[in-house]
């Protein structure tokens, strides 16, 4: 059974349908891509299984069990985390207290009797960024600050773990070890669903990746699929006819709406 099943979700925000019937499944410690262009709805989708939107309709399972009306705090308690597109850190606390918000929260009463320390040395250490523990986060590079939202997820325990443009910010070298990292992570049982657009990245390290195109999924497989099916080459390019010149029937796309990237605290929180 998979640990993750969309079925059948629309998402419209007015006259606009930013999900259309989206239906795809994420198997247990597995890297997953989601990817498509702009504006396809994948963040939308992100919000819906995490719980920031309410679908107009369908539902989200997790391990086989309805999540789709489930408040946002109880999804992460029952093993979901997420970073965001837009940067959520805390940034007037240092590297280390971040993911030790992540960690207290986490941990709730039972972490009265325990230090983190070590565990948030070792979540440091894990995503490469353990030089800057002591450094603020809004003084630390993008790349970096990237990989903090990664060890502050990771400090929820999560299973699954939802991924938005993860690798923007990172340099070449930063990219492939976090290319690792993320096989490390399904080595160990985490199960990692990401969108991104660095399709080098894509296609090394998902084992399944879901094409999503004006909100419908148009494709799924492993990536040689993907790669070489000429369905997602033309949504790719952007017009009807894949022999035609770019832009000659350019197709608007229109912009994803919703709470998708609010700066306020509660994404912060909710990030956790």
């Amino acid at each position: 059974m998979s640990l993750l099943h969309v079925d059948d979700v629309v998402v419209q925000f007015g006259g606009v349908t930013a999900v259309n019937h989206a239906n795809f499944e994420v198997e247990a410690g597995t890297v997953t891509g989601l990817i498509g262009p702009n504006g396809a709805g994948k963040t939308t989708c992100f919000n819906v299984i995490t719980g920031l939107q309410t679908p107009t309709s369908g539902r989200v399972s997790l391990d086989g069990r309805d999540i789709t009306r489930m408040p946002v705090h109880r999804r992460s308690r029952k093993g979901i985390g997420r970073t965001f597109q837009r940067l959520e850190a805390f940034g007037s606390l240092t590297v280390a207290d971040n993911v030790r918000v992540a960690l207290d929260i986490h941990d709730g009463f039972r972490g009265m009797f325990r230090s983190v320390e070590n565990d948030i040395d070792e979540l440091l250490e894990l995503v490469g960024i353990a030089d800057y523990a002591n450094e603020r986060a809004d003084s630390i590079p993008t790349g970096t600050a990237r990989l903090l939202e990664l060890a502050r997820s990771l400090g929820t325990d999560p299973r699954l773990l939802l991924l938005d443009e993860p690798s923007s910010g990172l340099d070449e070298s930063e990219t492939e070890a976090f290319g690792e990292l993320l096989r490390h992570l399904a080595s160990e049982g985490r199960t990692v669903l990401m969108v991104e657009h660095d399709m080098d990245l894509v296609m090394n390290v998902c084992d399944v990746i879901h094409v999503l195109d004006f909100g419908t999924i148009i494709a799924q497989g492993t990536p040689a699929e993907i790669r070489a099916n000429p369905v997602v080459q033309k949504a790719y390019l952007g017009y009807e006819d894949a022999s035609e010149p770019a832009g000659s029937h350019a197709r608007p796309r229109p912009a994803e709406s919703g709470p998708a990237e609010s700066g306020d605290d509660d994404t912060k929180v909710l990030a956790l």
